[in-house]
């Protein structure tokens, strides 16, 4: 008997955890995930919330889907309208919140005064994250065949623009 209640209970904690973690990472997400990870970059610049639109996560989410065979950071090109940002991660830990955040740690390598990147690092992403005239934007995760992770964000309008500050 007491072999047989150990099992139940060892059955009852495994569907708990798996069903904590399913709700974990669907938490990490969703819509509102995206955005108010963007936003909190945002406001920390002093820059205003970005909105999530429909259209445009469309667009990342059938860019997302090519990307299932290989995972590969290819630029969709965004069709000439959207700014983007992507990330690739193995395991569960490769969230949209966690890419949002990938991104915005980019921080650390941008100077508003000069407008550049510390030598040799990369921080475009970041000033995409917080570009004040991008004011939409619409992400997508996917889980590609090598088991790792996919995620992309576009933006509406695009930022980067040559010689022109985020904010």
């Amino acid at each position: 008997m007491l072999s047989r209640n150990f099992a139940l209970f060892s059955c009852f904690i495994f569907i708990t955890l798996a069903l904590t973690l399913t709700q974990m990472c669907h938490a990490q997400n969703s819509p509102q995930d995206y955005v108010n990870a963007h936003n909190a970059a945002r406001a920390a610049v002093g820059v205003g919330n970005i909105q999530w639109d429909n259209q445009v996560a469309a667009f990342a989410q059938q860019y997302a889907n090519q990307r299932m065979g290989d995972c590969a950071l290819r630029h969709s090109g965004g069709g000439g309208k959207y700014g983007e940002n992507l990330a690739t991660g193995s395991g569960a830990f490769m969230t949209g919140t966690a890419a949002v955040q990938m991104w915005v740690n980019e921080m650390a390598d941008y100077n508003y005064n000069s407008n550049t990147c510390a030598p040799n690092k990369m921080c475009g992403h970041y000033t995409q994250v917080v570009w004040r005239k991008s004011v939409r934007v619409g992400c997508a995760r996917v889980q590609c065949n090598n088991g790792g992770f996919f995620v992309t964000c576009n933006y509406d309008p695009p930022g980067n623009y040559v010689g022109e500050k985020p904010y």
